[in-house]
């Protein structure tokens, strides 16, 4: 695959039902666009919990206390990532009022991860750092119970095969130790229809909030293939094409 030189940062947001392929597209984004990174919110909290910095141990603190990490918490850590790399002001903060000034560089460019899921998370995201695109990514609920149905892991490792697309070489057996594969505790097809209904649920008015602000842009397919394409392309006219 040709790799691609952004012209201007792009802070993207990919939102999408479970089971579409988000990891999919951002790791293909990044090949394609060396200059895109990721910033996973729940790496960066694993990340500080591991290395008991403040935000860690406060963060630790309210998970043993059976509680939700605040999401004030989880903007700071966001905001602690982006001035380690330099893409925003070092004197930025959240209870500022005034949006963070991020860098126009093309080497500021990310993909953020994990965060937000709901639209009162966009809303306290838009007062630190704005982004410059949003992606709903759609695909329909039947293939992806499908994709689900033909899942299978290999626990040890954590290696994922799918029957239909990536098939183990021995059928039930794990390609590098031989060892039997089994199916997730959750990966029924219930659980599933419950977790895609709650999707929806919470999505909605978070992609609404992005459309009012003009960012929302949807794209479409049956498989991770079809979508991948038309992200390139898009890509391409908004953050490489200098007459965007």
């Amino acid at each position: 695959m040709s790799k691609i030189k952004l012209k201007r940062a792009a802070r993207i947001i990919l939102v999408g039902a479970p089971g579409v392929g988000k990891g999919t597209q951002a790791e293909r984004l990044m090949n394609r666009f060396p200059q895109l990174s990721a910033v996973s919110s729940g790496d960066l909290l694993r990340d500080n919990v591991h290395n008991k910095t403040p935000l860690g141990l406060e963060a630790e603190g309210a998970m043993k206390a059976g509680n939700l990490v605040p999401d004030d918490m989880i903007l700071r850590l966001i905001l602690d990532a982006l001035k380690a790399k330099r893409w925003v002001s070092t004197t930025s903060s959240i209870d500022d009022p005034t949006p963070a000034t991020p860098s126009s560089s093309p080497s500021a460019s990310f993909i953020l991860d994990g965060f937000p899921r709901t639209s009162v998370q966009a809303c306290k995201l838009d007062s630190i750092i704005p982004v410059n695109l949003v992606v709903s990514l759609i695909t329909p609920v039947e293939i992806i119970l499908g994709r689900i149905a033909g899942r299978w892991v290999h626990a040890p490792s954590g290696r994922v095969y799918n029957t239909t697309f990536n098939p183990p070489k021995v059928a039930g057996k794990d390609d590098l130790t031989g060892e039997s594969l089994t199916k997730r505790a959750d990966d029924d097809e219930e659980t599933w229809r419950q977790r895609l209904k709650k999707f929806d649920e919470t999505s909605e008015p978070l992609l609404e909030h992005y459309e009012k602000k003009g960012l929302l842009w949807t794209v479409k397919g049956n498989s991770s293939n079809e979508i991948s394409p038309q992200l390139y392309t898009e890509f391409e006219d908004r953050f490489c094409n200098p007459e965007f």
